[in-house]
């Protein structure tokens, strides 16, 4: 039975998107070569409420493309895939084609 995480509060469950290490040519590129550091948006959390008790949705959606920080997020492991928990502000944006 696959197990799915639903995050809580204002928290974005990402898997993170991995370059090719090389191209459809065979050719080797460096571990550097691409410096953006993305994900896709695989769950949200229901968000959050300020002080009036006002609800406060997540910025970001399911499937969405996303902009992570270097460092960050909590590595968490669902049966062989290797998904990162992030809250909502730690997102630094979206990316769009």
């Amino acid at each position: 039975m696959a197990k799915r995480l639903i995050p809580s509060l204002n928290r974005v469950l990402v898997e993170k998107i991995i370059p090719p290490s090389k191209t459809t040519a065979g050719i080797l590129l460096p571990e550097k070569s691409s410096k953006l550091n993305s994900g896709k948006v695989v769950a949200v959390g229901p968000g959050t409420h300020d002080l009036s008790g006002n609800k406060i949705p997540v910025g970001v959606k399911e499937g969405d493309t996303v902009l992570l920080p270097e460092y960050g997020g909590t590595e968490v492991k669902l049966g062989e895939k290797e998904y990162h928990l992030y809250r909502d502000e730690d997102i630094l944006g979206t990316l769009h084609d």
